[in-house]
């Protein structure tokens, strides 16, 4: 069987980075505290490179996805031989997007995504929204796939990752108040409902207009919740175990069970 895979979820720093270099120096810290206690994924928060709340600048401090930023990341990552998944404004041609990069514990790029569900007036007037449902990757005998905020608010995105083999489903996040509710109940409902585990990384603190919740966690198939951050800087840890997740699967046989013939008209 499949070793557990222990995941590290980075809620920090607070507020927006004076730099990128910034970022990517917290980011090696974590990084490096997440591996000595044995870590092999560390989830950062979605805009972690840039901070979320930095409006015009967003066109100015994207990057593309195989920029100084990406390369640094990758040297972090193999120098610590941790997985490492970060939120990061990408540029591509005239567009920008609010994306999500999984590097591996060798450096290596896994898997990119782009956020397909925009949230708010900010984003909206930003950013591109992505055209791609379900990205995935293999990490450590685990398929891995990859949303980001809004998007694991629609049911419909996270079943079609449990649809497409997903077991874990990584989300960087930048969730403000009031909406506590997201990671308290509706991230544990979604691995439940879906039979996967859901590691969800948020922002925490203050950035101009925004104050954002914390509660990073990491929910499990069973409706259980492994790990949980308070509302300040943290990093929390938890394992997605394939023993539990096959066993919850089996007990509780919702996509077997499903009936599309029936659901037609939901698209």
């Amino acid at each position: 069987m499949t070793p557990p895979l222990r995941i590290a979820l980075y809620q920090g720093p607070a507020g927006v980075p004076a730099s990128a270099a910034d970022s990517l120096a917290a980011l090696d810290d974590a990084a490096r505290r997440a591996a000595a206690a044995g870590a092999g994924l560390l989830v950062t928060a979605e805009m972690y490179l840039t901070g979320y709340a930095i409006g015009d600048a967003v066109a100015d401090r994207a990057e593309t996805a195989d920029g100084p930023c990406a390369r640094r990341v990758s040297e972090i990552a193999a120098e610590h031989r941790i997985a490492i998944a970060y939120g990061y404004p990408e540029r591509a041609g005239d567009a920008v997007f609010n994306s999500v990069r999984l590097t591996g514990p060798d450096g290596a790029t896994l898997a990119g995504y782009r956020k397909t569900h925009l949230f708010g007036d900010f984003e909206t007037a930003h950013f591109t929204p992505g055209d791609t449902a379900v990205v995935q990757a293999d990490l450590g005998g685990l398929t891995v796939g990859l949303l980001i905020c809004y998007d694991v608010e629609f049911p419909e995105t996270v079943r079609a990752h449990a649809l497409a083999g997903t077991d874990l489903l990584v989300v960087p996040t930048a969730l403000m108040r009031p909406f506590e509710f997201v990671p308290l109940t509706l991230v544990p409902a979604r691995a439940y409902e879906s039979q996967l585990y859901v590691a969800y990384a948020n922002r925490c603190g203050a950035e101009g207009e925004f104050h954002f919740t914390g509660f990073s966690c990491l929910a499990g198939p069973d409706g259980t919740v492994r790990a949980r951050a308070g509302t300040g800087q943290d990093l929390v840890l938890g394992d997605a175990d394939p023993a539990l997740l096959a066993a919850s699967r089996e007990e509780l046989p919702y996509l077997r069970d499903r009936r599309p013939e029936l659901y037609g008209r939901l698209t």
